[in-house]
């Protein structure tokens, strides 16, 4: 049996920049059986699924389901749902829940103000353990149920927050985890990888071992993140912050680049960043463009110290063919590289790197 995991790890893609991205989560305790698409093919009411996508478009709120690890009979008479409501901005994260008798009640939310990171006090603050979220919709791709609900299962029996979660993004990366607030999430996870993960979000830290990138940004600015990180040693989760991507013009990213605008200048109008096409229900696969038409960016990244690096991300395709979940065709899957970080503030231990 061919899975996409296996061909993904065989082929040593790289992991970093490929988070599904979500500045804030709506996370919807449904029981019972997942289709495909599991907001509209689940035993939540599929016209209730369709309004919640269609509420939180382009407001960066991003809607998924959770259950709690084990046997998923076919039930239909869940009374009662827990819902969280999670923002995974540095330096603002938060997470509210409740629990509610009718899902429909969430369609009542300010979807643009919770994309913004505004609560409104809305709810009860989650004070409990980092909350983790594994991918088990065997109905997406099979990956995920073969590899995450063990994960999952090892997890709640290890007493770690779990919820089984209808799709993060990155079929091929299986088992994914995403750890809440921060928002982080992580690929080809063992139970000793998750636990680290969980041990760090506890102190405010991230584990970088298997980082796919902080959810709150697009890809390049997730690579770009991971860069500095690994550049310092840094791991508290909040001291870093993404503060403009810059699109490069397909003839720009051959030449030397123009200087960048100052700090805190407003950034141009320039095309978005590609999503993970796993991130999103409705793409196909993301293949990398290559030749001049390749994108390229520049991303400034803070740290709280009043440092800052600007990093150069390209798009690439040069990794061995592999199928983005499994059945899918064999394509070079599009990477984010890295190819210089650079200080950008006159201090003697601001580190450098290129290459």
């Amino acid at each position: 049996m061919s899975l996409c995991a296996t061909a993904s790890r065989e082929a040593d893609e790289p992991l970093a920049g490929t988070a599904a991205t979500a500045r804030t989560w709506l996370l919807v305790e449904q029981t019972g059986p997942w289709g495909a698409k599991a907001l509209t093919a689940s035993h939540l009411d599929p016209a209730l699924g369709r309004a919640l996508e269609a509420a939180a478009k382009g407001t960066g709120v991003r809607v998924a389901l959770i259950r709690r690890p084990g046997r998923h009979a076919d039930r239909h008479d869940a009374t009662r749902h827990r819902v969280f409501l999670a923002h995974t901005a540095p330096g603002r994260s938060w997470i509210r829940t409740t629990t509610v008798a009718d899902p429909q009640t969430a369609l009542g939310l300010d979807f643009a103000a919770l994309g913004a990171g505004e609560h409104g006090d809305l709810w009860e603050p989650y004070t409990g353990e980092p909350l983790v979220l594994v991918c088990t919709n065997g109905k997406r791709d099979r990956c995920c149920a073969l590899l995450g609900r063990p994960l999952a299962a090892d997890l709640a029996a290890a007493g770690t927050e779990v919820w089984e979660v209808t799709h993060i993004g990155g079929h091929r990366f299986a088992p994914t985890l995403f750890v809440l607030p921060y928002g982080y999430a992580y690929g080809r996870t063992s139970l000793s990888l998750a636990a680290d993960a969980v041990a760090a979000a506890r102190n405010g830290r991230i584990a970088l071992d298997h980082c796919r990138g902080r959810s709150t940004w697009d890809r390049p600015a997730q690579a770009a993140d991971l860069a500095v990180r690994e550049l310092l040693g840094e791991d508290r989760a909040d001291v870093l912050d993404v503060v403009r991507t810059d699109r490069l013009l397909p003839q720009a990213s051959a030449r030397p680049q123009d200087p960048a605008p100052s700090l805190g200048s407003p950034p141009p109008q320039a095309p978005e960043p590609p999503h993970d096409a796993t991130s999103r229900d409705t793409a196909p696969h993301d293949t990398a463009v290559t030749g001049e038409e390749a994108p390229a960016w520049t991303v400034t990244v803070a740290h709280s110290d009043g440092r800052a690096w600007r990093v150069a991300v390209e798009q690439r395709a040069d990794g061995a063919p592999a199928p983005a979940s499994c059945g899918a065709p064999l394509d070079p899957p599009a990477r984010m590289a890295v190819t210089a970080v650079t200080a950008v503030t006159a201090t003697a231990d601001s580190p450098a790197l290129s290459g």
